[in-house]
């Protein structure tokens, strides 16, 4: 019978913080996992160096489903983000061996391929709207069907989601977490945003037309209140989804942005396991989930959170930038391919360093990513370059109110 005989926890940082989970067995298959919490990395590296290891010595490999439920089940203490993306790595794994031991891509395995591709977002952003023109043309050079939008705000300085300006054909650049031995901090205005964003985007219809799907992040910075009243006046520029119009903890709070407007909602990427999705799917108060594959459990999780939403007509929306490594974005990717009630893929290109160190096969062409069709995940991890990048704590930003300071969401 074969079994488990190693699994081992690498650290790298290839210009930003990654953990992987590299499980072998008796047969020398190995398969990879995505451990990667931003700003939390180490702490599901102990998880997994002292709590999930040693269970996994001498498992059967194939035994996804069983050994998924002897993690969660097993531990007593359930969900949060370290738990779910230490599960989440071995889950990965075992879907990696499974692939590379039956010659067949994830997707294969998962039913096969729905769609030729998924189509991808990528992340356009500017601190004026001249800069905002450039970024969103050069995505557009670059063969992006569809672009999220951010931007500064005037008489704030560092806004969420808004990276050095771009010159033409650059590559959209966007570290938030800084290598710093505390969080940096930034200012926040919800009544000055709430008044800028609706003319940004009346710009950029007027600019580039409507065909262009837009999406836009709120990063739970509003209450509900403000999340309706953002909804409804971004309704006449037809975006694709609003994401994180309000902190999601409180499910509840969806239902009073939902009653008052049309514009379609995302939200999760922050969420951990279906639970937080219960109300927001049963009530549709939602039309995208934004979980990624590595918080939430896992492919075989996330896959199972999708069939619920199936029943409501939700689709997905997983959370994809630069912060979950390219072993997190093939699942992801897999899993775009084989489901029905596919949506988008967020889409952020990785450094060349970080492509060095974990090599894929997925590809991006016109619009779409594909996973490729190698054995497994498609994806090798080169542990002799991982080795020369060291670990460097790094830091999301924290948020206070301009006029007060009062702490507020990031």
């Amino acid at each position: 019978m074969t079994v488990i005989t190693h699994a081992e926890v690498f650290v790298t940082s290839p210009g930003r913080n990654f953990v992987t989970l590299k499980i072998t067995t008796s047969d020398g298959v190995t398969g990879l996992g995505d451990a990667t919490l931003n700003g939390r990395e180490l702490s599901v590296v102990a998880y997994l160096q002292e709590h999930i290891v040693p269970l996994l010595i001498g498992r059967d490999p194939q035994a996804i489903e069983d050994t998924w439920q002897y993690l969660y089940r097993g531990a007593y203490w359930r969900r949060g983000p370290v738990t779910m993306a230490a599960i989440s790595a071995v889950d990965v794994a075992l879907w990696d061996i499974k692939g590379k031991v039956t010659g067949q891509p994830v997707y294969q395995l998962l039913g096969g391929a729905s769609r030729t591709g998924a189509l991808a977002y990528g992340h356009a952003s500017g601190s004026d709207l001249p800069s905002l023109f450039t970024s969103i043309q050069n995505h557009l050079d670059q063969g992006f069907k569809a672009i999220r939008v951010q931007t500064g705000v005037p008489g704030l300085g560092q806004v969420y989601g808004v990276a050095t300006n771009q010159k033409p054909g650059e590559r959209y650049d966007y570290e938030p977490a800084k290598r710093t031995s505390v969080p940096t901090e930034e200012e926040w205005d919800s009544r000055a945003y709430l008044r800028h964003i609706p003319t940004i985007f009346a710009a950029v219809r007027a600019e580039f037309g409507y065909d262009i799907p837009l999406l836009h992040d709120g990063h739970h910075r509003l209450t509900p209140n403000e999340a309706a009243i953002l909804g409804k006046s971004l309704e006449p520029y037809d975006l694709f989804w609003l994401e994180d119009c309000t902190p999601g903890e409180n499910q509840e709070s969806l239902r009073r942005v939902r009653a008052q407007t049309t514009t379609p909602l995302a939200i999760g990427e922050v969420f951990n396991t279906v639970h937080d999705y219960q109300t927001l799917i049963t009530e549709q108060l939602i039309d995208y989930v934004r979980s990624a594959v590595t918080h939430t459990g896992g492919i075989s999780a996330l896959r199972k959170i999708m069939d619920f939403a199936a029943i409501y007509q939700i689709k997905s929306g997983f959370h994809g930038p630069t912060d979950i490594s390219p072993v997190g974005q093939a699942a992801a990717l897999h899993l775009d391919l084989a489901i029905h009630n596919f949506g988008i893929q967020e889409y952020m290109k990785h450094s060349g360093d970080t492509l060095e160190v974990f090599q894929t096969s997925y590809t991006f062409e016109n619009g779409l990513l594909h996973p490729g069709n190698n054995p497994g995940l498609g994806v090798e991890y080169n542990e002799e370059l991982a080795a020369t990048f060291a670990y460097t704590p790094a830091y999301l930003p924290v948020n206070r109110l301009q006029r007060d300071g009062t702490m507020h969401d990031w």
